[in-house]
């Protein structure tokens, strides 16, 4: 159909805007994976042999001191006196076990050097503050513990650059140590670890290996890490410890054991620039870095931000999702209960009832139709078809130009009028159709929609009961067979209609179909006829009905079969206008919330319902499936595909249900999973679309779906039953 709205051009920069804040989202996620989960340890045992063999450093290097100068052409070791030992502890700082290794150091009158990982100085910068006041010297342990060894030139240099920004914000200086993550002792150097402390050297970094790994990171027990951390015949030594990365309960216990012991025996603690002669290691650091290391730390801070609302959007969007389908469910086994007491029957059974009044009132159906060449016969003919007693259809032309109105009038079929205007819109159609009726109980048919022999009379029977002022009629489907027609067939019956039956039980239907929906005449005349001032006329008269104070129902064995769009670009379209149509009628009919009755049913049920669940969720959709990639690259993949998978069969589930309820074959649910990856996101686009539309205040078109016959096709193949 068509009406006359007068329309900009849809809005399109948000789409670049879109763009822009995902990708820069998943960066932000991303750089959050990066510095969080971070591990610890050191470097393999010694293997002179297999280094060697893998073209390591040199000798003098491989069997020289643990301090090494590698920014000149020969390179130069350096070593701890005899009877001195330079603690360093890798990995910190860490709130709970820094500051216990500090007081530990403090009771002994020790200092050691802490080899800090730049991500958690940023999140502990008071901890780093506290080791350099209590007299200990920092070095770095890069920014996110990276195997220098591993990560290509770029990486590396950043992992440097960030640790000295961090350090400088927390402390005003820079450092100039460094412990690369996963050494050992020079002997296990390697060619490809070398060349990256070569590499760092050109940036002003000294290296700092360890005679003595204690690989307490293992946990080997108290005694093993006393027995390794002391150094052989009064030699000197870089004990390697860790403060950070893992319970460090031993290693607090042992250098509370290791430090009064080779007190005793002679042995003095220092630094390892103290120990081996040099000046302080760390330098006054320039107002650029310590304003770029700022910068740093807010950055990574917003980033643990952005990550835990983005856990926390997660978690509401699963446990609302799985609320939904559980009340889904739960009211549509209600529904089913609710019509076996009413009717003696089954939802889909197909016996008459014995449990009401039979309504067997005469019955109008107005077909609005604009260009309906290719279904108009069928629709009309279905109709005439129908096993009711006394039944008229008018048929509305609305200015078609492909002879719709000959077709029907060619037929020339008993109790079938066509009523010709001028192109004025489906809303104007309508009311043109209601002013012809000649019957008081009105059926609204689409002109694509084929119906069963027995719907009209299905579908009037709820008027039985005098509060009811409105029906809705369960619409299937009827050009299933390609995927995208399949996508919206499962659509129809789990989320329309399976919908419908839940708002059938709280009372809130918000929609009846334009393809099939019966309406009292005085109902109708009560609310000023089908509304024009909204391109989703159907929701919006079903909510000005029950603001009237009127009940809306849903018979689903009163079947109309549609034809749905059969290209992404005619169901983008369709979409886009119900979509906005719908937000049009939500903010009509908001005053809803603060009414009783049936009015106040709608507004604190059904107007909640749709914003969660048809525009806010949807609208976070996009950054939910960006941190799903983002769970991709950093979260194990056992954990996603269960959590996935778990998803899937719930949905399955539930979908089987709605196709059982509705005497359909399970056949099409092979193509749940492709729906949930591909036409989900095509359906949130929509949202977006809508959403902007709506903020900017453009006035959106309506768009006349191309039709292919399938729904006459449909009736021809004597599918129809």
């Amino acid at each position: 159909m068509t009406a006359r709205h007068v329309a900009r051009r849809d809005p399109r920069a948000h789409w670049f805007l879109l763009v822009l804040g995902l990708a820069l989202l998943l960066a932000t996620l991303t750089a959050h994976g990066m510095v969080s989960g971070l591990g610890g340890g050191s470097g393999p045992a010694p293997d002179v042999t297999s280094a060697s063999a893998a073209g390591g450093p040199p000798k003098s290097v491989s069997g020289g001191g643990p301090v090494l100068r590698l920014d000149q052409p020969e390179p130069v070791t350096r070593a701890m006196p005899a009877r001195t030992v330079a603690l360093t502890f890798d990995d910190g700082p860490d709130p709970r076990w820094t500051p216990q290794v500090l007081d530990v150091l403090r009771r002994h009158h020790v200092h050691a050097t802490f080899f800090v990982v730049g991500a958690r100085v940023n999140e502990h910068p008071d901890l780093v503050r506290r080791i350099l006041a209590e007299g200990h010297e920092i070095g770095s342990h890069t920014f996110t513990h990276a195997d220098l060894a591993a990560v290509p030139g770029w990486r590396r240099d950043l992992e440097l650059s960030l640790t000295r920004k961090a350090v400088a914000a927390a402390t005003g200086r820079e450092v100039t140590l460094l412990r690369p993550p996963f050494s050992s002792v020079p002997s296990a150097l390697d060619g490809p670890e070398y060349d990256a402390l070569r590499a760092a050297a050109g940036v002003g970094h000294l290296a700092v290996l360890a005679d003595r790994d204690t690989r307490d990171w293992q946990r080997p027990g108290v005694e093993a890490i006393v027995k390794a951390a002391t150094p052989a015949r009064g030699g000197g030594a870089v004990v390697l410890m860790h403060d950070g990365g893992g319970d460090r309960a031993q290693t607090v216990a042992a250098l509370d054991r290791l430090v009064p012991d080779l007190t005793r025996r002679g042995y003095r603690f220092t630094t390892v620039s103290a120990g081996i002669g040099a000046p302080a290691s760390m330098l006054p650091a320039s107002a650029g870095s310590r304003l770029s290391g700022t910068a740093l730390r807010w950055t990574q801070a917003g980033a643990g931000w952005v990550a835990a609302g983005m856990n926390l959007l997660l978690g509401i969007a699963l446990v609302l999702g799985v609320a939904r389908l559980a009340v889904q469910v739960v009211c549509a086994q209600r529904h089913v209960r609710r019509v076996r007491r009413r009717t003696g029957r089954r939802p889909t059974d197909h016996r008459p009832s014995g449990h009401r009044p039979e309504v067997r009132a005469p019955v109008s159906v107005i077909v609005p139709a604009y260009n309906e060449a290719a279904n108009i016969a069928a629709t009309v003919r279905s109709l005439v078809a129908s096993a009711y007693p006394a039944l008229e259809v008018i048929v509305v032309d609305d200015g078609s130009t492909d002879g719709t109105a000959d077709i029907v009038e060619r037929l020339r079929l008993r109790g079938v009028r066509v009523i010709r205007q001028a192109n004025a819109g489906k809303p104007a159609a309508l009311n043109t159709g209601i002013r012809a009726a000649r019957a008081e109980l009105l059926v609204l048919v689409d002109g694509d929609t084929v119906f069963q022999p027995d719907t009209v009379y299905r579908l009037v029977q709820g008027f039985a009961d005098r509060s009811v002022g409105a029906i809705s009629g369960n619409t299937k489907v009827a050009n299933r067979r390609r995927l995208l027609g399949r996508w919206q067939h499962l659509e129809y019956v789990i989320g329309f209609n399976l919908d419908r039956r839940m708002y059938d039980v709280l009372e809130c239907m918000p929609t009846i179909p334009g393809a099939i929906g019966a309406f009292r005449r005085e109902v109708l005349m009560a609310v000023g006829g089908v509304p024009g001032d909204t391109l989703a006329e159907d929701t919006d008269l079903t909510m000005a009905v029950l603001r009237a104070g009127w009940r809306v129902v849903y018979e689903e064995s009163a079947i109309a079969w549609t034809e749905a769009p059969s290209t992404l670009r005619q169901l983008w379209r369709q979409r886009y206008r119900w979509c906005y149509g719908t937000m049009q009628a939500m903010w009509k009919h908001r005053h809803a919330l603060r009414e009783s009755g049936a009015g106040g049913k709608l507004g604190r049920r059904g107007l909640p319902y749709l914003t969660i669940f048809q525009i806010l969720l949807p609208l976070t959709a996009p950054a939910v499936d960006v941190f799903a990639l983002y769970g991709l690259l950093f979260l194990p993949w056992s954990t996603l595909a269960l959590a996935w998978f778990g998803l899937l069969l719930l949905q399955a589930a539930t979908a089987g249900y709605a196709l059982r309820l509705d005497r359909e074959r399970l056949g099409p649910l092979w193509a749940l999973p492709l729906q949930q990856v591909v036409y989900r996101q095509l359906m949130y686009l929509v949202v977006i679309q809508s959403a902007v539309t709506a903020v900017i205040g453009n006035r959106l078109r309506w768009h006349r779906m191309v039709r292919t016959g399938e729904a006459a096709a449909l009736a021809t193949a004597g599918r129809v039953r």
